[in-house]
């Protein structure tokens, strides 16, 4: 669904990209690299955007669907067990405009303490310590609205957002709500979201997918212009593997 917003955010063009334009570029993403703890990422010197949330939020459909590839990000039959970072880079083919970072799901109670600690706390590091973050992408399921752990996450990066961080709470599963519901959730969430963007989100219906794409292409081009990075300059990847399978 396309959507005619004025300009996303200060600071960033006002003339909006074409959707098409926009959803083209999403559809260059391609895998890049995987990893456990934060130092085993690759250093990368073009905007970086994290998508995170709870286990079951819709994170890999999301992911899907906004770069149209069916098997980009993979769903875990077992949410929460996963705990790596997936690395994908955008562009046309040996050039990287962006980064998108895939991360584990939180809140799923089928892991251990232990497994939940270590990871929220390679979590928070990487929220907290990468360089290249530029923008944190935050799934909510609007049935449920921001639960405790959103909370506590936007409370760890509201440094950041002070100091230029972007993030977006995007709700997906918009189609499991009528338009009253619809318009409620989003007044609600807008008011809690401290000065964030906040959209709505179908992969059923492909409702604010061009919007969405739209907004990380500003994001990721603030200039407005082709500010690309061949990869070998800048986000070398590790020994190719496949994309660790995460949760939905």
């Amino acid at each position: 669904m396309t959507t005619n917003s004025p300009a996303f955010a200060s600071g960033q063009t006002s003339d909006l990209i074409d959707p098409k334009l926009a959803m083209g570029w999403m559809h260059t993403a391609r895998f890049l690299t995987t990893a456990a703890q934060l130092h085993h990422l690759p250093v990368v010197d073009v905007p970086e955007i994290a998508f995170v949330g709870r286990s079951n939020a819709g994170k890999s459909t999301s992911i899907n669907t906004l770069t149209q590839q069916k098997q980009l990000a993979f769903a875990s039959k077992k949410p929460g067990r996963t705990q790596h970072i997936n690395l994908f880079s955008l562009g046309k083919q040996g050039v990287t405009d962006a980064v998108l970072a895939d991360l584990p799901g939180y809140g799923y109670a089928a892991v251990s303490r232990s497994d939940k600690e270590r990871w929220q706390r390679v979590m928070l590091n990487y929220l907290m310590q990468r360089e290249s973050l530029t923008a944190v992408v935050l799934l909510c399921d609007p049935r449920l609205g921001l639960t405790e752990l959103d909370e506590a996450l936007l409370n760890a990066i509201r440094p950041r957002v002070e100091n230029g961080l972007k993030f977006l709470i995007l709700l997906t599963k918009a189609d499991k709500l009528t338009r009253a519901e619809q318009a409620k959730i989003l007044s609600i969430t807008k008011l809690n979201a401290g000065g964030g963007e906040v959209r709505m989100f179908s992969a059923l219906k492909k409702q604010g997918v061009d919007d969405v794409a739209q907004l990380l292409w500003h994001w990721s081009h603030p200039e407005g212009v082709n500010t690309g990075k061949t990869e070998p300059a800048g986000v070398t990847p590790e020994t190719p593997a496949p994309a660790t399978p995460t949760e939905d």
